[in-house]
């Protein structure tokens, strides 16, 4: 059940009230008998990121960015071994010759 906030609109006593949706709001001070009104204030918890909404979790409308992260590590995971088989062929090939420096250096 929800907590709420009052405040006496004649001696200025603060309370707390935990009442049900479905009560009626409070309208008499337990100080000074006399009329309260709501206090409202800031939410007091936040969802922030994805997840939370309704619309996150469909299946055509994925995280783009997990999406985009993946494509750019398998991208960056096959240039490396295309890279490595270069090199390692080259090397192969000619130990000594100063094309296989620079091929590292690119990389």
């Amino acid at each position: 059940m929800p907590t709420y906030q009052y405040a006496c609109t004649a001696c200025d006593h603060r309370f707390e009230a935990v009442q049900s949706f479905s009560e009626a709001s409070l309208t008499e001070c337990p100080a000074c008998s006399g009329g309260v009104r709501k206090v409202f204030s800031s939410v007091g918890i936040v969802f922030k990121g994805s997840g939370f909404y309704r619309t996150d979790s469909r299946s055509g409308a994925g995280s783009t960015v997990a999406k985009a992260e993946s494509k750019s590590e398998s991208a960056k995971s096959e240039s490396s071994s295309s890279s490595s088989t270069k090199d390692s062929s080259s090397s192969s090939s000619s130990s000594s010759t100063p094309s296989s420096a620079p091929a590292a250096a690119a990389s």
